[in-house]
Protein backbone atom coordinates (compact mmCIF):
# COMPACT_ATOMS: atom_id res chain seq x y z
CA UNK A 1 0.00 0.00 0.00
CA UNK A 2 1.79 3.40 -0.99
CA UNK A 3 1.12 6.61 1.37
CA UNK A 4 -0.42 9.45 0.29
CA UNK A 5 1.73 12.58 0.13
CA UNK A 6 0.86 15.39 2.02
CA UNK A 7 -0.82 18.26 0.45
CA UNK A 8 1.63 20.93 -1.19
CA UNK A 9 -1.43 23.38 0.18
CA UNK A 10 -3.99 23.69 2.14
CA UNK A 11 -6.92 25.97 2.38
CA UNK A 12 -7.61 27.83 5.72
CA UNK A 13 -9.44 30.48 7.16
CA UNK A 14 -8.35 33.49 9.21
CA UNK A 15 -10.83 34.37 11.61
CA UNK A 16 -10.88 37.93 13.38
CA UNK A 17 -11.27 37.88 16.77
CA UNK A 18 -10.68 41.36 18.79
CA UNK A 19 -7.16 42.41 17.77
CA UNK A 20 -6.66 38.55 16.82
CA UNK A 21 -6.58 36.64 13.77
CA UNK A 22 -7.20 32.48 14.42
CA UNK A 23 -5.76 30.65 11.68
CA UNK A 24 -7.66 27.36 10.85
CA UNK A 25 -8.27 24.85 8.55
CA UNK A 26 -11.37 25.87 5.96
CA UNK A 27 -12.81 22.45 6.77
CA UNK A 28 -13.00 23.48 10.71
CA UNK A 29 -15.00 26.14 9.89
CA UNK A 30 -19.59 24.81 9.94
CA UNK A 31 -20.94 27.74 9.62
CA UNK A 32 -20.68 31.86 10.66
CA UNK A 33 -24.25 33.07 11.67
CA UNK A 34 -24.96 35.89 13.02
CA UNK A 35 -24.71 36.29 16.94
CA UNK A 36 -28.31 35.01 19.31
CA UNK A 37 -28.17 35.26 22.47
CA UNK A 38 -26.63 32.73 24.72
CA UNK A 39 -28.21 30.97 27.21
CA UNK A 40 -26.09 31.70 30.64
CA UNK A 41 -24.03 28.70 32.38
CA UNK A 42 -23.92 28.54 35.96
CA UNK A 43 -19.89 29.23 37.44
CA UNK A 44 -18.23 29.47 33.74
CA UNK A 45 -15.67 31.64 33.62
CA UNK A 46 -15.50 34.87 31.79
CA UNK A 47 -14.45 33.41 28.51
CA UNK A 48 -17.34 31.04 27.99
CA UNK A 49 -20.18 33.38 27.17
CA UNK A 50 -22.60 30.47 27.19
CA UNK A 51 -24.45 28.09 25.07
CA UNK A 52 -26.31 28.81 21.61
CA UNK A 53 -29.13 27.05 20.14
CA UNK A 54 -27.95 25.82 16.29
CA UNK A 55 -28.94 22.98 14.13
CA UNK A 56 -30.55 21.06 16.89
CA UNK A 57 -27.68 21.46 18.98
CA UNK A 58 -26.33 23.40 22.37
CA UNK A 59 -22.99 24.82 21.18
CA UNK A 60 -20.55 25.94 23.87
CA UNK A 61 -19.80 30.22 22.51
CA UNK A 62 -16.59 31.27 24.09
CA UNK A 63 -14.69 34.62 23.75
CA UNK A 64 -10.97 34.03 22.45
CA UNK A 65 -10.06 37.01 23.26
CA UNK A 66 -10.89 37.37 26.63
CA UNK A 67 -9.43 33.24 26.89
CA UNK A 68 -6.21 34.16 25.38
CA UNK A 69 -6.02 38.01 27.29
CA UNK A 70 -6.20 39.76 24.14
CA UNK A 71 -7.79 43.07 23.79
CA UNK A 72 -10.90 43.51 22.55
CA UNK A 73 -11.61 45.90 19.42
CA UNK A 74 -14.35 47.53 18.83
CA UNK A 75 -16.78 45.26 20.00
CA UNK A 76 -19.93 47.99 17.31
CA UNK A 77 -18.14 45.65 14.52
CA UNK A 78 -20.19 43.43 12.71
CA UNK A 79 -20.23 41.14 15.72
CA UNK A 80 -20.76 36.88 14.32
CA UNK A 81 -20.30 33.77 15.89
CA UNK A 82 -17.77 31.07 13.68
CA UNK A 83 -18.99 27.81 14.98
CA UNK A 84 -16.63 25.15 14.47
CA UNK A 85 -16.71 21.54 14.02
CA UNK A 86 -14.37 19.88 17.19
CA UNK A 87 -11.65 17.80 16.40
CA UNK A 88 -11.88 16.20 20.05
CA UNK A 89 -14.24 13.27 18.98
CA UNK A 90 -16.40 13.64 21.35
CA UNK A 91 -19.85 12.80 20.60
CA UNK A 92 -21.63 15.21 23.15
CA UNK A 93 -19.30 18.10 21.90
CA UNK A 94 -19.17 18.29 18.19
CA UNK A 95 -19.26 21.50 17.98
CA UNK A 96 -17.75 24.75 19.42
CA UNK A 97 -18.67 28.70 18.41
CA UNK A 98 -16.41 31.45 18.69
CA UNK A 99 -17.23 35.25 18.80
CA UNK A 100 -16.08 37.40 15.43
CA UNK A 101 -15.64 40.59 14.04
CA UNK A 102 -16.48 40.42 10.49
CA UNK A 103 -16.20 37.49 8.15
CA UNK A 104 -13.96 34.84 7.96
CA UNK A 105 -10.94 35.36 5.05
CA UNK A 106 -10.53 32.59 2.92
CA UNK A 107 -6.48 32.13 1.99
CA UNK A 108 -4.91 28.95 0.41
CA UNK A 109 -1.23 28.39 2.55
CA UNK A 110 1.72 26.53 2.21
CA UNK A 111 4.39 25.38 4.61
CA UNK A 112 6.89 28.23 3.57
CA UNK A 113 4.21 31.10 3.76
CA UNK A 114 3.65 30.30 7.91
CA UNK A 115 6.09 31.89 9.75
CA UNK A 116 6.94 31.06 13.54
CA UNK A 117 7.15 33.73 15.39
CA UNK A 118 7.16 32.88 19.36
CA UNK A 119 10.16 34.32 21.04
CA UNK A 120 9.96 31.34 23.72
CA UNK A 121 7.60 33.32 26.60
CA UNK A 122 4.78 30.85 27.52
CA UNK A 123 1.53 31.01 24.70
CA UNK A 124 -1.34 32.56 26.19
CA UNK A 125 -4.54 29.93 27.29
CA UNK A 126 -6.28 28.74 24.36
CA UNK A 127 -3.27 29.30 22.21
CA UNK A 128 -0.99 26.93 20.35
CA UNK A 129 1.39 28.79 18.18
CA UNK A 130 1.53 32.49 17.09
CA UNK A 131 2.69 32.74 13.81
CA UNK A 132 3.23 35.52 10.65
CA UNK A 133 0.76 34.24 7.66
CA UNK A 134 2.00 37.21 4.72
CA UNK A 135 1.30 40.15 6.20
CA UNK A 136 -0.67 38.96 8.79
CA UNK A 137 0.12 37.95 12.32
CA UNK A 138 -2.09 35.32 13.49
CA UNK A 139 -2.34 32.51 16.62
CA UNK A 140 -3.55 29.12 15.30
CA UNK A 141 -5.36 27.93 18.46
CA UNK A 142 -5.55 24.96 20.73
CA UNK A 143 -8.58 23.83 20.09
CA UNK A 144 -8.37 20.08 21.67
CA UNK A 145 -6.97 21.75 25.17
CA UNK A 146 -10.03 24.08 24.75
CA UNK A 147 -12.69 21.36 24.44
CA UNK A 148 -10.93 19.36 27.07
CA UNK A 149 -11.33 22.07 28.77
CA UNK A 150 -15.34 22.50 27.70
CA UNK A 151 -15.53 18.94 28.23
CA UNK A 152 -14.93 19.10 32.06
CA UNK A 153 -16.74 22.55 32.49
CA UNK A 154 -20.16 21.01 30.93
CA UNK A 155 -19.28 17.71 32.38
CA UNK A 156 -19.92 16.20 28.80
CA UNK A 157 -17.65 12.94 29.32
CA UNK A 158 -17.82 10.18 27.28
Amino acid sequence: MSEQPLPREIRCVLVPVGNLRLLLPNATVAEVITLPTPEPVEGAPEWLLGRIAWRGWRVPLLSFTKLAGATEDDTGLSMRVAVLKALGGNPKLPFIAVITQGFPRLTTLNAELIIPTHDGTPMPAGVRAEVLVRDDVAVIPDLEGIEEQLTEMLELAS
